[in-house]
């Protein structure tokens, strides 16, 4: 895989994600990185990113995303990498 290859990551987070704004700082930090992304709050707690860009930039958001905004908590972060389907929303 090369930094400037398309690639896609499924990004499983858990921890206080729900209700603290995890999803719209997912989006606003892969729109800054020009990585469409799909964050989704699952029915167990967790938020699921479905993110396709950039090797480099999805690297970089993946960093972003184990901090989480402020008033978040990530206790644990699972991330996969496939290859890029050109539709982050169909998984």
């Amino acid at each position: 895989m090369n930094y400037g290859d398309t690639v896609r990551a499924e990004i499983y987070i858990s921890g206080s994600v729900q209700g603290v704004g995890f999803r719209r700082f997912a989006k606003n930090a892969a729109d800054r990185l020009f990585v469409d992304c799909n964050p989704i709050n699952l029915r167990d707690g967790r938020v699921l990113v479905i993110a396709e860009g950039r090797c480099e930039a999805i690297k970089i958001l993946t960093n972003e995303l184990r901090k989480g905004p402020t008033i978040s908590r990530v206790d644990n972060f699972d991330v996969s990498f496939k290859e890029a389907t050109g539709n982050v929303y169909d998984f």
